[in-house]
């Protein structure tokens, strides 16, 4: 009997060390996982991107099925660069086609993320939506759940306060007992129903559990086995766990490799995208001295005009120097006539000074001789 009863207890507890395994395995899962490129919010200025990584990183949506919660975890290396706790209240933003952020209240920061195409974003933010509604359920369950917790202790509290007032009753007057003696009943014989579906349901209960108890013993009987067995076949398990060490390590540095041939090729398409600008705007320059030279060649084409209505020009102007000059040798000749008309002028008004000279003196011995007519006409 005691050793069926150690064998009971020993299977239990390794019923129990197993079930804390699978917990413990099937904790924190990945619902959902892509690659982007991660940046934060610079936290002095509170307006640049800081990256947060060199290259694009693996970002997953993590599931706690203990504390029934959804995080957002990327790491870089030995770096942990994104442990971001999904809640109702958060947002997520799609600032552009290939970019997104969303802030996150408890790290004190914004995280943002680079994609590669369109498609990954919009997957992202879907994820992101379906993630935050399944928060706000498992919070409402949480808060029904205390709700309920919080109806039940008043439930109890309010089966208790009858008690007393049934002791109140008993220990008061005649009156006060002939006053409480029918709700008591009444009390009483709803606690007595209320056991008496208590009793039913823990009997089905019982019916349940043991059930139950009969399935777990199976099932333990089964794990025992399932022990046994993994215990014979853990050197097995070693060996490949080894191997697959080796190969994981393999696989490791293949992917260095080609993360670094992937380094490389983004480079050269990086400098093949600036060959290719550089050539279309040589290409441009290219036309615009093309049209040019076109320009060019057509006022070439219009050059001998020119030359011929240079050498027009070339002959009215010589003819025009040839005018000019007979025209400066009549206004020479002119400027001669002028002076000799100047001088001669000037002759003349000498002449007509004189004579003017001349006639006052006249014209004074006029008026002498016009008074000594008048003299002697007055004599007379």
């Amino acid at each position: 009997m005691c050793s069926s009863g150690f064998k009971a207890f020993q299977s239990k507890i390794v019923l129990s060390v197993l079930l804390r395994l699978v917990c413990i395995c099937k904790r924190e899962q990945p619902i959902y996982t892509t690659r982007a490129h991660v940046f934060q919010i610079d936290r002095t200025t509170k307006k640049n991107w800081v990256p947060a990584s060199k290259q694009a990183v693996t970002v997953s949506y993590f599931y706690d099925s203990t504390r029934n919660s959804y995080r957002i975890i990327s790491v870089d290396g030995s770096k942990v660069i994104i442990n971001s706790t999904i809640t109702p209240n958060m947002m997520f933003t799609k600032t552009s086609q290939k970019f997104g952020q969303w802030a996150d209240s408890r790290a004190n920061t914004v995280f943002g993320l680079g994609f590669s195409s369109e498609q990954q974003l919009a997957k992202f933010a879907e994820k992101f939506q379906e993630v935050k509604e399944a928060a706000k359920t498992a919070r409402d369950k949480s808060q029904e759940k205390v709700e309920l917790l919080s109806n039940h202790s008043q439930q109890e509290s309010g089966r208790e306060t009858p008690t007393g007032n049934q002791a109140s009753s008993i220990n008061g007057t005649d009156d006060e007992k002939i006053f409480h003696v029918g709700p008591e009943t009444v009390l009483l014989k709803n606690e007595n129903d209320l056991l008496k579906s208590a009793v039913e349901q823990s009997n089905s209960n019982a019916k349940n559990l043991e059930t139950e108890l009969q399935t777990l013993r199976e099932n333990n009987a089964r794990l025992v086995d399932a022990l046994q067995e993994s215990s014979a076949n853990v050197e097995s398990w070693k060996k490949q766990l080894s191997a697959s060490k080796e190969e994981s390590d393999t696989l490791r540095a293949k992917i260095a490799d080609l993360e670094v041939q992937c380094n490389e090729a983004s480079q050269e398409k990086q400098r093949n995208a600036q060959l290719g600008v550089r050539v279309q705007e040589l290409e441009a320059e290219l036309n615009d001295k093309e049209q040019e030279l076109e320009n060019l060649r057509k006022q070439a084409e219009t050059i001998p005009i020119l030359m011929a209505e240079c050498e027009s020009v070339t002959s009215k102007l010589q003819s025009a120097e040839i005018k000019n000059r007979e025209l400066e040798g009549r206004i020479d000749v002119l400027h001669l006539d002028v002076d000799e008309s100047r001088q001669k002028q000037g002759n003349i008004k000498g002449e007509l000074k004189k004579f003017m000279d001349v006639l006052d003196v006249k014209l004074d011995e006029l008026h002498e001789f016009r008074r000594g007519l008048s003299r002697l006409g007055a004599d007379n």
